[in-house]
């Protein structure tokens, strides 16, 4: 269907993509208002919203030429966004360390994690350690941002444009190159990373495994 309204508003002369731009620095953030918050409790919305299942990513950054190593966080809010320009959108805190790394470096990967990378994604939803300690991982092609090994596919993206939502930001990227098990791609030496294409699924605090 995505397919079909492209070839419409092509046929109808109408823009189906858009010039990347660089959302740095880090855009300027204001302050929630009282009328916008909602009359829900915290804990009763953390509850209800973990009934839905996602799978779990690993958002990585390379390093700038004053820090010590590459910058990564555990990221559940992922999602493809659009076909034509490709591009994806996660969301992270605005309290996040991380993000001001990956912003100033303005690329990412999304590595999505198979059904055994559980305790590699608890390493990297830690603060203020090195997540990167004993973890194996190449350069992304397009980006040289970290891919794990291991991971069953991967997305590699610049950053295109960020939103305020909250307490959130929406980061939207669009896609280099990516790659997974089913199609051999993989790091700059060709080797594939898929070594376990089932997904790591995360549901009402729990990791689980996708069953048919």
């Amino acid at each position: 269907m995505a397919a079909t309204a492209v070839r419409y508003l092509r046929s109808v002369g109408a823009a189906t993509a858009t010039e990347p731009f660089h959302a740095l620095p880090r855009p300027d953030l204001r302050a929630v208002g009282e009328d916008e918050r909602l009359p829900v409790d915290p804990a009763q919305f953390r509850r209800v919203l973990a009934n839905f299942a996602s799978g779990v990513t690993v958002v990585t950054a390379p390093a700038m030429d004053d820090e010590a190593g590459p910058a990564g966080f555990a990221c559940q809010s992922f999602a493809s966004l659009s076909l034509d320009p490709p591009l994806v959108a996660f969301m992270v805190a605005r309290t996040s360390t991380t993000w001001p790394r990956i912003a100033r470096a303005g690329v990412f990967c999304v590595n999505i994690l198979g059904a055994d990378q559980g305790p590699l994604c608890l390493g990297f939803a830690k603060s203020g350690a090195d997540k990167f300690a004993g973890v194996a991982y190449d350069e992304a092609p397009a980006t040289g941002s970290p891919l794990l090994d291991g991971v069953p596919a991967w997305i590699d993206c610049t950053i295109q444009t960020v939103h305020t939502g909250g307490d959130h930001l929406i980061v939207v990227g669009r896609v280099n190159a990516l790659g997974d098990a089913t199609d051999g791609n993989g790091n700059s030496d060709g080797n594939s990373h898929g070594i376990n294409s089932e997904p790591l699924l995360f549901h009402r605090g729990k990791f689980g495994r996708f069953d048919a």
